[in-house]
């Protein structure tokens, strides 16, 4: 068959007949496995009462994933309505496509957009480490390209458990093998993101993708399907029998005797063929061949039938034998719950069907016609011509069960936040080796060492258009070569602060992120998120969730960013319920995009010539708790996180973005393991040293040696300034009102530390050369 053309695939012969609507109506007492699917007694029961009767084996795998957790949201979207309701007039100033579509669209000025998201595959990344993490890159690069919108960049945001366990290097490898093999296959840069190990994560790795896309305003397209008669087009890869029920339940034994029973449920990838998909949906959009369009992703053809007909409040009819299949003993339900990756659906008028055929065929391109938008508001599916889906597509994809979930401050939290840094006298460096020593073993711990073992395996520069990647604070993509007009994105989470309090740590995640941006030379503009949380039955993992949420919220809000779009992860945890350690360390992800005029005025994350002047922003509290300190030198986690200042953040990222171009060389923001690891970083980025007297700042802020190192208080930065531009960042921090102190110079072998009273001796020298060693030593250590 050439691609392109239409096909009628038969049925195979030993296939029996389906259940049929009919059937369903005239058999009210058969028995059908709802539970094995993930369906509670009294969900199954709304189905009942929806249809008027049982549903039919097809329906019911359709409502099993499209009611599922991972694609209703049945426990968090009660809670995720705060995004909408707290965003206010002038948040929505720069929001073209907002919530509720595949991905955000934001105007970027010139008559450019860019949408984006962040979305998760976690539990398929444990199973099958690396098609799980692949095909977690491919399905978020297509919610990019159902927007309308060329794919330009990803990101990843890992979490894996302890570095030392038996089992981490297994996930490792698997992840980060599918990570770049898909992405590099792809041409798509792999621009930043994060990677941390905790024991929290060992059975639950997070494998959270972002991909950014870039759009000119009128080439928006959203996934409402309308206008009766225009045709229902599927084309890309064929559907099979893998990742049936992977978004939502593992699969379970089929609908119908003599059929093969648990197939996998972990999708495999083909990045070759969404290469070509890419290329044909751009071909498709600039010859505005397609009305609608949806990614086949979670839930498959359940949910692109169902979304595309509820969305755009019209009817659907498909001949599901339409479908071209890899493997014709596929079951009706089997077909309709498949995940099989690299798929796309589109709504196609009549009259422009067959230019769709021709470009679909050019880029070779399995294609079929499997259906028509109908103006009754049903979706009905036929299969051999049998009836066996007629359903209201708004009771599949968007008027599932909404709970209200029982949630309570846990019991354990009291005791967790009692037992503070200070409380637990945790002991500081009594002399200048001992803090020597805490530097290097914090530099080279696995949260805090070099990730380049990693990221060198992703291409962070094909396509030519990157301006900054990982290891600096942000990713920044050129948009339109003409005028040099970007974007800067970051993504950050910190579950050590979230389990310490989910609210403030929620806050510390989107400020982190934010500051990144900021750093760069980028305006923050707007959010994308992915919340990663326990189970939604456990009131302890649901209090997490709410009050993360609840925190997001409000941050977003008093920053200005909008949240465009994003994912919820649950069921991240094996413990038994109740217990300290039941689930994952909450890790709320957040992503923000910021815009740049110009990437040439871009701040890169180290100085590059000796002589540069270097001063602190922000203020430095006595804030231990949660820290890499804690972690890293004391096994501690507990207290509370740092105090959280949104109004000192947003009057950082004044000065940081009025720094960009012609005052700021180079800039890092101080975060995880505090001024020690921002200094060094910065230093290590080109390999040229510094000199740091601290005394000035451990006197004004009244924080002793170990704290002016390793706290990890909020709203600061380091700007190292062009030759003779002290004087110009000092005039604008104080015009923003944000405290400044020069604290040094670049230059040399080393990074030396000067100025730490309360030792044997006032400073540290920290050979280049040795901080490198720490640095890079670690992860190669274990996964190399």
């Amino acid at each position: 068959m050439r691609a392109g053309r239409i096909r009628r695939v038969t049925a195979a012969p030993h296939q029996a007949l389906p259940d049929t609507v009919d059937n369903a109506a005239a058999t009210p007492d058969d028995t059908l496995p709802f539970a094995e699917l993930g369906l509670k007694d009294n969900e199954y029961q709304r189905i009942v009462d929806i249809l008027g009767r049982r549903p039919t084996a097809a329906e019911l795998a359709m409502y099993s994933v499209m009611w599922s957790e991972h694609c209703s949201y049945k426990s968090s979207k009660v809670h995720l309505k705060q995004f909408g309701d707290k965003t206010t007039e002038e948040m929505r100033e720069h929001l073209l496509v907002g919530i509720g579509q595949n991905a955000g669209v934001v105007d970027i000025g010139d008559g450019w957009a860019v949408t984006f998201k962040v979305e998760s595959h976690n539990h398929p990344s444990f199973v099958e480490p690396y098609q799980g993490a692949a095909t977690g890159v491919g399905g978020i690069v297509r919610d990019i390209i159902a927007m309308g919108a060329r794919p330009v960049a990803v990101m990843d945001q890992l979490r894996f458990g302890a570095v030392d366990h038996p089992d981490t290097a297994r996930v490792v490898h698997g992840v980060v093998g599918g990570v770049g093999g898909y992405g590099n296959c792809l041409g798509l840069p792999n621009i930043g993101g994060e990677t941390e190990f905790d024991a929290s994560y060992q059975g639950n790795p997070l494998v959270n993708a972002l991909c950014l896309g870039v759009l000119r305003h009128e080439d928006i397209h959203l996934a409402n399907a309308s206008g009766v008669g225009n045709k229902i087009v599927l084309f890309g890869a064929r559907t099979g029998g893998d990742g049936i029920g992977g978004a939502s339940i593992l699969a379970s034994e089929t609908f119908e005797d003599g059929v093969p029973a648990k197939r996998p449920s972990v999708q495999v990838g083909d990045p070759f063929m969404e290469k070509v998909l890419i290329e044909c949906c751009m071909e498709l959009y600039a010859a505005n061949l397609v009305e609608a369009i949806q990614d086949l992703g979670a839930a498959g053809i359940s949910c692109a039938t169902s979304e595309l007909a509820s969305n755009g409040d019209s009817g659907m009819h498909v001949d599901l034998e339409n479908v071209l299949l890899r493997d014709p003993s596929l079951t009706a339900g089997e077909i309709l719950m498949s995940e099989s990756q690299e798929r796309m659906m589109a709504v196609v008028t009549p009259e422009k069907l067959e230019r769709f055929l021709a470009i679909t065929s050019k880029w070779d391109v399995e294609t079929a016609v499997i259906g028509e938008v109908t103006g009754d508001g049903r979706l009905t599916i036929d299969h051999h011509g049998h009836r066996i889906v007629d359903v209201d597509p708004k009771t599949v994809a968007h008027d599932g069960p909404v709970y209200q979930r029982p949630f309570a401050r846990p019991a354990w939290q009291d005791q967790l936040n009692d037992d503070a840094a200070a409380a637990r006298h945790l002991p500081r460096a009594a002399s200048a080796a001992e803090l020597r020593d805490q530097v290097l073993q914090l530099v080279g711990s696995p949260n805090l060492a070099s990730a380049s073992w990693i990221t060198d395996q992703y291409d962070r520069y094909v396509q030519g258009n990157t301006a900054l990647a990982q290891p600096d604070d942000a990713g920044v993509i050129r948009v339109d070569e003409a005028t040099g007009r970007g974007v800067a994105i970051a993504t950050d989470a910190n579950g050590r602060f979230a389990k310490l309090d989910p609210r403030t740590g929620a806050g510390h995640a989107l400020a982190e992120a934010y500051r990144n941006v900021a750093t760069v030379g980028a305006r923050p503009l707007a959010v994308t998120d992915c919340l990663n949380f326990g189970s939604p039955e456990d009131p302890d993992a649901m209090w997490q969730l709410v009050e993360a949420i609840g925190g997001l919220a409000d941050a977003c809000q008093e920053l200005g960013v909008p949240v465009t779009g994003g994912n919820v992860s649950l069921y991240n945890g094996t413990g038994e319920p109740g217990q300290i350690d039941s689930s994952i360390n909450p890790t709320p992800v957040v992503g923000v995009l910021g815009v740049l005029d110009d990437v040439a005025t871009v701040t890169p994350s180290g100085w590059t010539e000796d002589g540069r002047e270097i001063y602190l922003l922000g203020v430095t509290a006595e804030e231990l708790d949660g820290s890499e300190w804690a972690r890293g030198i004391h096994d501690h986690l507990g207290g509370l996180p740092p105090r959280l200042d949104l109004a000192a953040e947003k009057r950082l990222a004044e000065v940081l973005v009025g720094a960009a171009g012609d005052i700021a060389h180079a800039a890092h923001d101080l975060s995880t393991g505090g001024l020690a690891q921002a200094v060094v970083d910065m230093a290590l980025r080109f390999g040229i040293g510094a000199q740091i007297d601290l005394a000035e700042v451990g006197e004004r802020d009244g924080v002793n040696a170990t704290a002016v190192l390793f706290a990890e208080s909020g709203a600061r930065a380091l700007v190292a300034v062009r030759d003779g531009q002290g004087g110009e960042l000092v005039a604008l921090a104080a015009e923003h009102g944000v405290p400044i102190t020069r604290i040094g110079v670049s230059g040399g072998e080393s990074v030396q530390i000067d100025g730490l009273d309360g030792l044997d001796a006032p400073s540290l020298d920290l050979p280049l050369a040795e901080l490198r060693r720490s640095a890079e030593a670690t992860l190669p250590q274990y996964f190399g």
